[in-house]
């Protein structure tokens, strides 16, 4: 089960994981887009892939959602938590409203899909989870106070679970992106290249000059990395926060 799938980074990790053969319930808030993104992840429409419409804020379309697994599946092995990022802005033009809402949809998201699929996992060889989330983690990232804050608690929820679900032999990981070439990356540089005066071009290269590899990533890059914290290959990890970002995040773990 893939979250926000229809696009990006979601999008990446399923195809990442298609590739490696494996069955997918992906899921987006957008009709018409997870269709179509299931007809790219499957073109010759083998069944191997499930779409389904679901608001990630909403308990009862995640419900559904894994229902509908668990009927075309038998159940659930691996579990990718994902929603689309919450709106810049700094602390001052953020009011109740737009915490209620960014909670919702960075935190709130990913404890009820876990809680949803959870109990449909235990007992599976292989069982794993993989929370997304932003080197905002890491590293505070300026206009972005809602993902700086929410997101942070979103690491602390895998790592929590990491550690509660070891008895069941169920993994939980934890992977960060760092500017990966994404439509939500592009809009949050034309917003800070408009609040700085400057053009689209211009932000792209002072981001990149700050990054030792000198380029924004590939989502396929992020997706290989999101199936290799999957897999069985990484059979003695869990607990783990990974960075895909090109040694952009300057903190030492």
């Amino acid at each position: 089960m893939v979250a926000g799938a229809s696009r990006g980074l979601g999008f990446a990790v399923a195809q990442a994981l298609a590739a490696e053969g494996a069955r997918l319930s992906i899921a987006s808030h957008d009709p018409a887009a997870i269709a179509a993104a299931a007809q790219r992840l499957e073109p010759n429409g083998s069944g191997q892939v499930l779409a389904s419409t679901v608001d990630v804020r909403s308990a009862e379309d995640i419900a559904r959602w894994r229902q509908a697994t668990t009927e075309r599946w038998g159940g659930v092995d691996l579990l990718v938590t994902n929603s689309g990022g919450p709106p810049p802005g700094g602390f001052g033009a953020l009011d109740d409203h737009a915490w209620q809402s960014g909670f919702e949809l960075l935190v709130l998201s990913a404890i009820r899909a876990v809680r949803t699929v959870w109990p449909s996992m235990k007992g599976r060889e292989g069982a794993s989870i993989l929370l997304l989330t932003s080197s905002s983690v890491k590293e505070p990232i300026p206009n972005l106070v809602l993902s700086n804050i929410l997101r942070a608690s979103v690491a602390a929820l895998a790592k929590t679970l990491a550690n509660e679900f070891a008895p069941d032999g169920i993994r939980v990981n934890h992977l960060v992106p760092g500017r990966i070439a994404t439509d939500r990356v592009r809009q949050l540089d034309q917003s800070n290249a408009g609040r700085a005066g400057i053009s689209l071009e211009e932000q792209q290269q002072r981001m990149k000059a700050g990054i030792p590899l000198r380029r924004y990533g590939d989502p396929e890059e992020f997706g290989r990395a999101a199936a290799f914290l999957l897999s069985p290959v990484a059979s003695y990890i869990t607990g783990a926060t990974l960075q895909v970002d090109g040694g952009m995040v300057k903190s030492v773990l």
